[in-house]
């Protein structure tokens, strides 16, 4: 079996811990419980016909105050950014957290969530941003932890890309 480390990452109450939840346990909660710190949970799926264990780390949300801590990069194979449609601020916190895991840990795969597609009708992000997104060579979902829409795609495509990267 394959194991890997992976991230979700993004501003605070962009609903990474729901998109999590979602995906392991096909919960949804309206309830906003705040992440301190860092909550580990553990993923297996095959891909391919290989077994690929994620140790996937919900990190807590990243803003003006509070910085993601390097070390909760130690080790990472791969990370999703959540970015929250109905929140524009998130998208240039997104591209920024991008950009220091890059630095931190160089290229690895990476998948962009723009999340709760659920309340499209309330998005703020623009199709200028969206489209600059859709030009970098990531794979960018349109996802909803409520509903379910695209949440195991993100999961699957970034464990694809992870045994791509595996060799």
């Amino acid at each position: 079996m394959i194991q890997k480390k992976i991230c979700l990452l993004g501003s605070f109450a962009v609903g990474k811990t729901s998109l999590i939840q979602q995906h392991i346990n096909s919960l949804f909660s309206d309830k906003y419980l705040t992440t301190v710190g860092v909550k580990i949970d553990k993923a297996v799926f095959e891909i391919d016909g290989k077994q690929l264990s994620l140790m996937i780390w919900d990190i807590a949300g990243e803003d003006d105050f509070t910085n993601i801590r390097p070390a909760y990069l130690r080790g990472l194979d791969g990370y999703i950014i959540v970015i929250d449609g109905s929140r524009n601020s998130t998208v240039h916190k997104a591209l920024s957290i991008h950009q220091k895991v890059v630095e931190s840990c160089g290229e690895i795969p990476v998948v962009f969530a723009i999340n709760k597609a659920d309340i499209k009708h309330e998005w703020e992000v623009t199709e200028e941003q969206f489209s600059q997104l859709k030009r970098t060579d990531y794979p960018v979902f349109e996802t909803s932890a409520k509903s379910g829409q695209s949440v195991d795609s993100i999961f699957s495509n970034l464990g694809g890309q992870l045994l791509q990267h595996h060799g």
